[in-house]
């Protein structure tokens, strides 16, 4: 039986840097961003639904998520809609994969989990999480976000301490080496957890 940790936490917080310290733990880690991609992609499994819902969204054979964002920034409705469609087969990526593994501990890396109600499913929920001014840094340091952008989307997650008090565990990204640390010592809690089940 697959332990399965649910990864979560605000953008710019390190989510996809300890998502690789738990895969180099010896963990299975399914991501949902990178299935929606998949889902996203020609031949994907969300091009036809999308298509049928909004043409529009659809460039050179698979969804275009800079038109999506049009979409929805024309007609806010529409998000209901695009995550009516994408969440099941999201959720069905995620069995697949969990069908497949023989890991000991998954990983899910789901960044709106609390949000949409995804901890009922995990085992036990790890969040990620750093001071607001070193999160502000990482995401405007990208520079693929505006602040308004990135205003916009703390606006639609749960704030970070609200997250940190759900969680089973909590991972401060200050550093790799201490994020490092604290991923492996959850790893050797859950171990020791599944090993007296």
């Amino acid at each position: 039986m697959t332990f399965r940790l649910g990864l979560t936490g605000s953008i710019g917080m390190g989510k996809s840097t300890t998502a690789r310290l738990f895969a180099e733990a010896g963990c299975a880690v399914w991501d949902a961003d990178a299935a929606v991609h998949r889902l996203y992609a020609g031949g994907g499994a969300a091009v036809e639904p999308v298509a049928r819902a909004f043409p529009d969204a659809i460039e050179d054979g698979a969804v275009s998520r800079s038109r999506l964002k049009a979409i929805i920034g024309r007609d806010p409705q529409a998000l209901k809609r695009i995550e009516a469609i994408v969440h099941p087969l999201v959720a069905q990526d995620r069995a697949a994969f969990l069908s497949g593994t023989d890991a000991d501990i998954a990983v899910l890396d789901i960044p709106l989990l609390y949000e949409t109600g995804g901890e009922r499913d995990m085992d036990a929920v790890v969040c990620v999480s750093v001071d607001a001014q070193t999160q502000h840094r990482r995401v405007i340091g990208r520079g693929t976000m505006t602040e308004a952008q990135f205003a916009a989307i703390l606006a639609q997650q749960l704030p970070d301490a609200e997250k940190r008090a759900r969680a089973d565990f909590v991972i401060i990204t200050d550093t790799v080496e201490h994020a490092r640390a604290q991923v492996q010592d959850v790893v050797a809690q859950i171990r020791e957890r599944i090993n007296h089940a």
